[in-house]
């Protein structure tokens, strides 16, 4: 991406408008996501939804909570800010001692927890425990360095967005997938897949190849860090007046993603827990004590695994268009929030949600029409069963109902965030997080199963997104959304009339019946090919042109 520049430290001349950046973060999204869901369908074949997939998968979402809580949250989103104000004011090495001293205390904080994490971790490992847990404490522990790499180089993404420069940051998950496959294929090949222990050693290989994928990424955004001038001071001061505004900002911040966090946290550790598993002498334990009653328990063996594998697929159109569309607005929404006219703010806002219901709404239902063929195409081979594709095929459709909320959620925390308010997004995670829970035990043990963990996650997505949207619009004296109100009604018409195709072909005889996994691949294209066409076909006839309208209504 090259673009014009006043001088290597400020924003260029020539600003992307936010959709063309989100454009082009969408489009390396998706070759990631691509690899993504190649990377996963290998694990699957190779590995099924049993032991080894599920400690994995519970073992890298503690690096991956603390990308979220640091990298990519508390830190970045008070940072971002009061870096693009020192930008827009011209303060150009105030603006780089600024960035240097954040990137130093973040680095410092990581190591800290790294120790303290690994201390622990240590020291859990001389308890009594079931295989299944001694697997997921190794491979934690393993991976758990690999929190510095990615935080680092989220938060240097950071820096670059706020210059618009979003190719780099966004192409970095390649790395990480393109070393994925291949730790993953390669340790199949090397190690006896059919035994326990040829298993374990092959999944230590990807745990080692997950570190070696960070210091690539990090090492990638190296040539773009170059040309805005950005040049690392280590001496750079830890604690000036600006790193501690940026802090007292990221508190709240990171106590909501925190939250956030631990609530993923949870249900990866409920789902784990409360499946079946396997003792040493490889009997089914299928029952628990408590209290001195016997409770079965309410998932069947890998049911983490099949829900981080569920998680991805209803999270594709979320990293390829939502989360892309957020990161490229919010640079935008923080200088326009520094101006005292908040019209242009307003006007960010409104084409945000535009933009959001555009992409979300037809997501959500399409996702739920889809989810068996996909899941069937993708995963249903080697040691994944049929089994296997029912359960994850029925979360993936829970989650799905909630892809327009959480896509929206995304740019309503960056509007908060942009307005210095960081306690607002605190308040409601911690409100939905007791939803969560409230919602989803219960559900456990009804038909639903570990479905019944998707379940919580989408009705806490919606209300949140609800909640904070009318907060939002309070706040601001009137987000005035009647102006999209004619398009955003136009958007949902197109979504219906999708559906109807979608349904209309799912009533066809190819789709009738016990379907196979060999027309797993026609029926999904059948289904894409029909909704895609239909949904910009009735946009395309009501005018719909432009996801982000140029003239509101």
């Amino acid at each position: 991406m090259s673009l014009d520049y006043e001088s290597k430290t400020t924003v260029p001349k020539k600003h992307l408008s936010f959709v063309s950046a989100a454009k082009i973060i969408s489009l390396l999204t998706l070759g990631s996501r691509v690899l993504g869901v190649l990377r996963e369908s290998i694990a699957a074949r190779i590995f099924g939804a049993g032991v080894m997939a599920s400690a994995f998968a519970v073992a890298f979402t503690v690096p991956n909570l603390f990308r979220r809580l640091f990298g990519e949250g508390a830190l970045s989103a008070a940072f971002i800010p009061l870096y693009a104000k020192a930008i827009k004011e011209h303060d150009e090495a105030e603006a780089g001692r600024f960035a240097s001293g954040a990137v130093n205390l973040l680095i410092l904080m990581l190591v800290a927890l790294t120790i303290v994490g690994e201390g622990i971790l240590w020291g859990l490992s001389f308890l009594e425990m079931p295989p299944d847990r001694y697997i997921a404490l190794k491979l934690t522990a393993i991976m758990l360095p690999y929190m510095i790499l990615i935080c680092g180089a989220a938060f240097l993404g950071a820096i670059l967005n706020v210059h618009r420069r979003f190719a780099a940051i966004a192409a970095a998950p390649i790395v990480l997938n393109i070393f994925l496959i291949g730790t993953t294929l390669w340790g199949a090949r090397l190690f006896d897949m059919n035994t326990g222990m040829g298993q374990f050693r092959a999944m230590l290989m990807v745990s080692v190849g997950v570190l070696v994928a960070g210091v690539f990424q990090v090492v990638m955004l190296a040539p773009s860090l170059r040309a805005i001038g950005f040049r690392f001071d280590v001496r750079a001061g830890l604690w000036t007046p600006a790193i501690r505004r940026m802090v007292t900002l990221s508190i709240p911040v990171a106590l909501g993603a925190g939250v956030l966090q631990i609530s993923t946290l949870l249900d990866r550790g409920i789902s784990f827990l409360l499946a079946q598993s396997y003792d040493d002498a490889g009997r089914l334990v299928s029952h628990f004590e408590v209290f001195g009653h016997t409770v079965a328990y309410p998932m069947v063996t890998g049911a983490a695994a099949r829900l981080a594998w569920a998680q991805y697929l209803y999270q594709f159109p979320l990293g390829v268009f939502a989360i892309a569309l957020a990161t490229a607005i919010f640079p935008m929404l923080s200088a326009d929030a520094l101006e005292k006219d908040q019209t242009k703010f307003k006007e960010g806002v409104r084409k945000g949600i535009a933009v959001t219901l555009w992409e979300g709404l037809p997501a959500s239902i399409g996702l739920i029409l889809v989810a068996g063929p996909a899941v069937q195409l993708l995963f249903e081979r080697g040691r994944f069963t049929a089994t296997d594709t029912h359960w994850t095929a029925l979360s993936v459709q829970v989650y799905s109902i909630a892809v327009w909320a959480y896509s929206l959620q995304q740019i309503l925390n960056r509007a908060y965030y942009a307005l210095h308010d960081t306690v607002t997004p605190l308040v409601m995670s911690i409100v939905t997080l007791v939803v969560n829970l409230v919602v989803e035990i219960p559900l456990l043990w009804t038909g639903l199963g570990e479905a019944g963990m998707a379940a919580g996650t989408t009705v806490s997505f919606i209300l949140q997104a609800v909640v904070m949207l009318w907060m939002l619009n309070r706040r601001v004296g009137g987000l005035e959304l009647r102006r999209i109100g004619r398009h955003v009604g136009k958007v949902i018409l197109a979504t219906a009339v999708m559906t109807l195709v979608c349904l209309a072909v799912k009533h066809a005889p190819l789709f009738q019946g016990d379907l196979p996994k060999k027309t797993a691949l026609l029926r999904l294209c059948i289904l894409v090919g029909a909704g895609g066409a239909s949904y910009v076909g009735a946009c395309w006839a009501m005018g719909i042109r432009n996801p982000a309208p140029r003239r509101t209504h």
